[in-house]
């Protein structure tokens, strides 16, 4: 009996072992988890058909150009911090934490309030979470939530800190330029939250990559120190977004394939053990050819894009929470993976501890 008790000891000692060198591979020495998640969507659905009406193109062309049937669009008086109070709160009550627990609070986002004060500052205002640090994370586009992401769980190593909440949020039609069908018809408006918090070891975020290569094919011209917005700025329409759609395909169908190799293969996985990728909703047909290059049926990539449109620093976390509250079991292994303007890339793995296990 006695050797059968120091075998069962020894068992769950190595399992332990090997549930710290999952974590580890990620560089985590505290394992660091997604324990509840939140998301807001403006009421007002605007339709292909709306859009029709304003600018040069169809119903037929942009479905099967981009997969997007409607978006929403925020009301008038209304900003991205509102989205992301919302979302955070949905996020808070579905993880059981008062606003006042939270140690950090991480908004990215490329549309804020205004250029200052801080938009995270104005969440953590709202929300009444005093002793939490406010940090922007302004200009990483759609690529913003692995990037923030990233952030919380390294904030989360040290071990006075117990949550952090992670909001990517964008009003992207305000960005937009009402007369442009190349960036008009692809984005909406949307938040989504994220609550990190410390997990069991083996669970929670395994392994990310990140990549970046400077590029203009996605900018918005005007309102920094490099060219100030005046009045020929404002006849040029320089405040609005600009996109070179052929170079957005090309580094997104390349480098989110690659990105979610290498991170699974940073976690010692395989593609085919990941159950869902949550990948950025910025086109259907993106996400269709991503997952052909990955060899995986494209039922296992959740979408919204049909529903939402592009919500930029939401998109992400829009799939994360219709699966983490949808048709997630215990022990799935997620991978996000996104891109955004600039560009920047990246990717991350995660292994699902429900609340039950």
């Amino acid at each position: 009996m006695t050797s059968g008790i120091v075998s069962a000891v020894g068992h769950r000692a190595e399992e332990t072992a090997a549930a710290r060198r999952t974590n580890a591979a990620a560089g985590l020495n505290r394992p660091v988890g997604i324990v509840a998640t939140g998301l807001c969507v403006p009421p007002r659905v605007v339709t292909n058909a709306e859009l029709t009406r304003t600018l040069d193109t169809s119903d037929t062309w942009i479905r099967s150009r981009t997969g997007i049937e409607e978006r929403r669009f925020l009301a008038p008086g209304l900003s991205t911090s509102d989205m992301g109070v919302a979302a955070a709160r949905d996020a808070l009550i579905r993880g059981g934490v008062r606003a006042a627990e939270l140690d950090a609070i991480i908004v990215t986002t490329f549309t804020p309030d205004q250029p200052l004060p801080s938009t995270a500052l104005m969440v953590k205002e709202r929300l009444g979470a005093h002793r939490a640090v406010p940090l922007d994370l302004t200009q990483a586009a759609c690529a913003g939530g692995i990037y923030a992401l990233v952030v919380a769980a390294h904030l989360l190593q040290n071990e006075s800190y117990r949550h952090v909440l992670v909001i990517g949020a964008d009003a992207g039609s305000r960005a937009t330029d009402p007369e442009d069908r190349g960036t008009r018809v692809f984005l909406g408006d949307a938040a989504g939250a994220a609550l990190l918090a410390p997990t069991s070891e083996g669970f929670g975020i395994l392994s990310w990559h990140t990549g970046s290569e400077l590029s203009y094919e996605v900018e918005i011209p005007a309102g920094g120190s490099r060219t100030p917005t005046s009045g020929e700025t404002l006849r040029r329409r320089d405040q609005y977004l600009k996109m070179n759609g052929k170079a957005v395909w090309n580094m997104a169908t390349d480098r989110i394939p690659r990105s979610i190799r290498e991170t699974a293969l940073r976690a010692g996985l395989e593609i085919d053990d990941i159950r869902y990728f949550l990948l950025h909703q910025a086109n259907l047909n993106i996400i269709t050819e991503a997952m052909a290059s990955l060899g995986v049926p494209a039922d296992r990539a959740p979408t919204t894009v049909s529903r939402f449109g592009n919500t930029a620093a939401a998109s992400m976390f829009t799939v994360l929470h219709e699966t983490m509250t949808g048709p997630a079991e215990h022990g799935d292994v997620m991978m996000m993976a996104g891109i955004g303007a600039g560009f920047l890339w990246g990717s991350l793995c995660f292994r699902h501890r429900a609340a039950r296990g």
